[in-house]
């Protein structure tokens, strides 16, 4: 029987497999199309995502999704996810052992959901996938591959808001989701067709 996202959140709800498991709400294990052509990796939930299970929906997410629908999108069209499930306390950053903890749920994810672009969101998530130390600054806005799968890093939008959304890392952000679609329409193009999506009638 084939596992799924559901499959795979619904195991993921109980994990116990660092000590954030004792002082969570919930896990706040992934959100949006479980076939989304792109997906989006952030750090971990915050208050908000630890309450209401689902990341990306306070002041950071409501700028993610202006993002988004600068570029066309909405949530619905993409996946998010985060490095880490459960909110580190304080919303400190995450610590090593917490994500080696929880790294195979992240890559169970991507397996999962199989998309063609991956979109890192600040120093975490871009650092645990290209196994890299470099800073986001280095690295943002460049392509860069991911097991197979293309990977474009930015930066993190509570990074923005905390800098204020004049900075230029605002319009740098911008920037790069306008890179997105571009490499997106690139990737579609070269990839096979989908067996599936043909029995569908979407091609």
């Amino acid at each position: 029987m084939t596992r799924t996202l559901q499959d795979a959140a619904r195991d993921a709800a109980g994990c116990t497999r660092c000590a954030l498991s004792q002082g969570r709400t919930q896990v706040v294990y992934g959100a949006g199309n479980p076939r989304a052509e792109l997906m989006f990796v952030g750090e971990a939930p915050g208050f908000h995502e630890d309450r209401q299970g689902v990341p990306f929906v306070g002041a950071a997410g409501g700028l993610l999704t202006g993002l988004l629908e600068g570029i066309g999108l909405s949530r619905d069209d993409v996946y998010i996810a985060n490095v880490l499930k459960c909110r580190p306390p304080g919303n400190r950053d995450p610590q090593t052992d917490e994500i080696d903890a929880c790294r195979p749920w992240l890559l169970e994810q991507l397996d999962l959901v199989a998309p063609l672009l991956i979109c890192t969101l600040g120093n975490f998530s871009t650092r645990l996938l290209l196994q890299t130390q470099a800073g986001i600054s280095r690295v943002r806005g460049q392509r860069f591959t991911y097991r197979g799968r293309a990977l474009i890093p930015t930066f993190h939008p509570a990074a923005i808001l905390h800098g204020g959304r004049s900075s230029n890392q605002m319009a740098q952000m911008e920037d790069d989701f306008r890179l997105l679609p571009k490499v997106l329409e690139e990737l579609r193009a070269a990839a096979p067709p989908d067996p599936d999506a043909e029995q569908l009638g979407l091609f």
